[in-house]
């Protein structure tokens, strides 16, 4: 499926303020490559329900056409998280950060360059590498090839669609690795607790994303929590009502 069909403004920038409560805590929820914050919306809605200040971003080159995610550099991603950082604390004490696969990785980058600004990262099926293929094969492979085939909405959960693109961006793709590549080199620097979601029976990416990630950040606060009944859009699949609830209560221990 594509972005055809989304309902009125899913696919645009979404916030909402918090509660006297808890508004003073900010999370922002990054989509994945080819993605949209409608795979996000319905966690910041339980987060900002909680009383939680949310932002959900579009990310660029996404929501639109895939054409465009082919005329994006990788910088723009985590310029647009930390974008929306900005604009959290200056109403909130506390960041936290939370990505879903591509947007796990840009978190990860966001936290390698934030540091202790964040009070915490929560990841599901985090994106870190594609095994075999380098930024410099992705990007020969960019010159020759436009677009591939999607790899977009792997949910189990019948008649639930992230509105991805039906398309494969290979210059998208080029930059997503390059991201990557700086990222993973940059894991044993971040020290932000961190909670990760993986999926057993994910076909978009394999579990080596996820033990990279455990294996070589920096963090001594991190933890993995396995999802049974998900594929890779985890957020809004089956075991969705897990994350949130385990997601909460990881936040609720990391703030004051």
């Amino acid at each position: 499926m594509s972005i055809i069909g989304a309902p009125a403004g899913l696919l645009a920038d979404f916030q909402a303020l918090g509660d006297k409560k808890n508004g003073h805590i900010g999370i922002v929820l990054v989509h994945g490559f080819t993605g949209s914050p409608a795979a996000m919306r319905p966690w910041a809605e339980f987060l900002n329900a909680r009383g939680y200040s949310v932002r959900v971003p579009l990310l660029p080159g996404h929501g639109t056409k895939p054409a465009d995610l082919n005329e994006v550099e990788w910088q723009e991603w985590p310029k647009k998280v930390k974008a929306e950082i900005s604009e959290l604390q200056k109403t909130c004490s506390q960041i936290f950060v939370t990505g879903l696969s591509m947007g796990g990785g840009t978190t990860l980058k966001v936290a390698a360059e934030l540091g202790d600004q964040l009070s915490g990262i929560i990841l599901v099926n985090p994106m870190i590498h594609v095994r075999g293929i380098s930024p410099e094969l992705a990007f020969a492979i960019s010159r020759l090839i436009k677009f591939g085939k999607s790899v977009g909405n792997d949910i189990k959960r019948k008649g639930v669609t992230e509105y991805s693109y039906d398309k494969l961006p290979y210059r998208g793709i080029y930059q997503l690795l390059t991201m990557l590549k700086l990222t993973r080199a940059a894991l044993p620097s971040i020290k932000v607790p961190m909670q990760l979601f993986h999926s057993v029976d994910d076909h978009t990416l394999p579990v080596s994303n996820t033990e990279i990630v455990m294996r070589e950040i920096g963090s001594a606060n991190k933890s993995r929590i396995e999802l049974l009944n998900s594929f890779h859009v985890a957020t809004i699949d089956h075991d969705s009502e897990l994350i949130f609830a385990n997601s909460l209560t990881f936040i609720e221990g990391l703030t004051r």
